[in-house]
């Protein structure tokens, strides 16, 4: 039986429409859910200002959204781990479950892998900015009743945050810097402390979020990054050099086990690569200009790694065991959700706040979340 349900649609840069769009019950093997928390990301925001993101350029309207929780309101006939009611974290990213990719356990870099809300590939897969959608009941997480639907809308980001703390494979008591003081910086410094790095720097340009860093436990110490901008190769290798020594100096032993990229900025990665000792690992998180200048002998000669990290794969049990534990190392990842905004027609608000980095009552602006029940 199909109905209509209401959904945000982008047709252009920053034009958002409220649509009605017809939707049937699911399937055998898929829940429907009611979508009641989704946050904005950087590829969400990326979209909605350039309508594309780096490369992928929309090709038809494209409703946005993916760090996303809601309530299951219709089960498939052949589901059986799942009932009307249950409070689920949705997993957008739908592989094909037979490439040599997909059997080897890392279904995120599957080429055939349909995520919601990108314009990758097409026809676009929508996103969750809208009242239900039909899921694969495989990729709907339960959560339990200790869990709330804001946090389980951020088990998504906290998914890049393990996939890359796995990727990084941390020794015992590691020195690690994390370039990036937003959510998923913040969720990887989090995620460093409860594999038990002995210290975890965090820098960035603006001060009052490596302070929230320190101040509410994601980081031990803080270090913010000069506001300079150096126009050719030598004068932006000798800033990187700069800054390199001053994260030094604040992680109090040299060089770092550990780098975190989370601006996806050139500066922060050439930096990244001075700050890190022999033999140590750089994870590339965060996507920046595709095209970057990097002192690559100074990573070679020391046998520095760099690490890509792309989304996450087979996170979601982990994350959820994680954010119901009592995990001392943990902070409270609550903190992370710093404005909220209620409604359809307050979409365009909440995507104006994305984009700032304070509200108007100086508020720091972190991870914006939208309600959209009516």
């Amino acid at each position: 039986m199909s109905s209509e349900v209401k959904a945000s649609v982008l047709h252009g840069a920053k034009e958002l429409r409220i649509e009605n769009r017809p939707l049937g019950s699911p399937v055998s093997n898929e829940v429907q859910v009611a979508v009641l928390a989704t946050g904005l990301c950087g590829s969400d925001l990326h979209y909605f200002n350039h309508y594309r993101n780096g490369d992928i350029v929309v090709q038809e309207p494209l409703t946005l959204g993916h760090e996303s929780s809601g309530v299951v309101t219709e089960v498939g006939s052949a589901v059986t781990d799942l009932k009307v009611g249950d409070k689920v974290a949705l997993e957008v990213g739908l592989p094909c479950l037979e490439c040599e990719l997909c059997q080897g356990g890392r279904y995120n870099i599957c080429k055939a892998l349909r995520f919601r809300s990108s314009a990758k590939s097409f026809p676009h897969f929508q996103g969750t900015l809208q009242e239900r959608i039909n899921h694969p009941a495989v990729y709907c997480h339960k959560l339990p009743s200790t869990v709330s639907l804001e946090l389980g809308a951020l088990l998504e980001p906290l998914g890049v945050a393990i996939h890359g703390s796995r990727r990084a494979n941390l020794p015992a008591n590691s020195t690690v810097l994390i370039f990036g003081a937003g959510a998923v910086g913040l969720l990887c410094a989090a995620m460093s402390k409860v594999c038990g790095a002995k210290k975890v720097i965090i820098a960035d340009i603006q001060a009052d979020r490596v302070d929230f860093a320190v101040a509410n436990g994601f980081a031990d110490v803080k270090l913010v990054v000069p506001m300079k901008r150096p126009q050719t190769i030598e004068e932006k290798l000798a800033f990187a050099k700069e800054v390199a020594e001053m994260a030094k100096e604040t992680s109090g032993v040299g060089e770092v086990d550990a780098v975190f990229e989370c601006t996806g900025m050139e500066s922060c990665l050439q930096t990244a690569i001075f700050s890190t000792r022999p033999g140590g690992r750089i994870m590339l998180i965060g996507m920046g200009n595709p095209l970057q200048t990097l002192p690559i002998s100074a990573a070679a000669v020391r046998e520095v790694d760099l690490v890509g990290v792309f989304r996450y794969a087979n996170t979601y049990q982990e994350a959820i065991k994680l954010v119901s534990s009592r995990n001392p190392l943990l902070p409270n990842l609550s903190k992370l959700v710093t404005q909220r905004f209620k409604g359809f027609n307050r979409i365009p608000d909440a995507f104006a706040m994305a984009g700032r980095v304070k509200d108007d009552d100086g508020n720091l602006v972190l991870k914006v979340l939208v309600d959209t029940e009516s």
